[in-house]
């Protein structure tokens, strides 16, 4: 007789299959760190990133690019991209032109959706400096190919952030935004000089997201933007709030 195999029958009933709660992980996987605040023994944790892109005029034009004044444009990092300010990051493979981007950092810190601008700020818990770190060819080449940004912008290590300060001890005004690669002066701008300010960006992103408590915004970045190499040190700072530092390690 032949061997019939064997099965396993399914209930369509909740009450007669396993459990969730007794399901075990099969192993661990990364977490993002929490973030530090400042004054506070608590740290931030982490849901998601988001970035506007091409927020300073005058970096799009580096690039070559014009800035879309219709509306604010978006692209993601995953949350274990983030590594805190203060050490070392290793140059990400399959690059050859790897670019800093120094940016300010919005917290979100309650709940969000479909907010209008004049109720925007009541979602932001505060505010930090961060670095979006690109592979520049790689984002060329997907741009001449109309394809996602993913590759260049979505990598291990690829957003650096310091402590964040809350939002009653810091409000986005005209605050100078600086990058110091080497102890050389690179990236220079001011907050005012954003095409989308911060209540503008978390209205129209609410818009498509149910934002939540532990997302950050990264806002964009200041024109200056350049290539790195390994040994390279990078100081970043926003007028009022805690600076960051990170050195570029070997290549990964």
């Amino acid at each position: 007789m032949a061997h019939q195999p064997s099965t396993v029958a399914f209930s369509p009933f909740p009450s007669e299959r396993m459990s969730l709660s007794l399901i075990r992980p099969l192993f661990s996987v990364p977490t993002a760190p929490l973030v530090p605040i400042l004054g506070r023994q608590e740290g931030f944790p982490i849901h998601r990133i988001f970035c506007v892109g091409r927020n300073y005029a005058a970096h799009a034009a580096e690039l070559g690019n014009t800035v879309d004044r219709v509306a604010p444009f978006y692209f993601t990092k995953p949350p274990t991209g983030l590594v805190i300010e203060g050490g070392t990051i290793a140059y990400p493979p399959g690059t050859e032109d790897y670019h800093h981007e120094i940016e300010l950092v919005i917290a979100i810190g309650a709940p969000a959706f479909r907010v209008p601008t004049d109720e925007a700020m009541k979602a932001v818990f505060g505010y930090a400096v961060g670095l979006d770190m690109t592979r520049r060819d790689l984002q060329n080449t997907m741009k001449e190919k109309q394809r996602p940004w993913d590759i260049a912008k979505a990598f291990e290590d690829s957003a650096v952030i310091g402590a964040i300060t809350a939002a009653e001890d810091f409000e986005p005004q005209s605050q100078r935004i600086s990058l110091v690669v080497n102890d050389a002066p690179r990236q220079e701008g001011h907050l005012n000089e954003m095409v989308w300010s911060v209540p503008e960006i978390v209205s129209h992103l609410s818009r498509y997201y149910h934002l939540t408590p532990g997302d950050l915004i990264f806002t964009g970045t200041p024109s200056g933007v350049g290539a790195l190499q390994p040994g390279d040190r990078l100081a970043g700072a926003v007028d009022g709030l805690s600076p960051i530092a990170v050195t570029i390690g070997p290549a990964a």
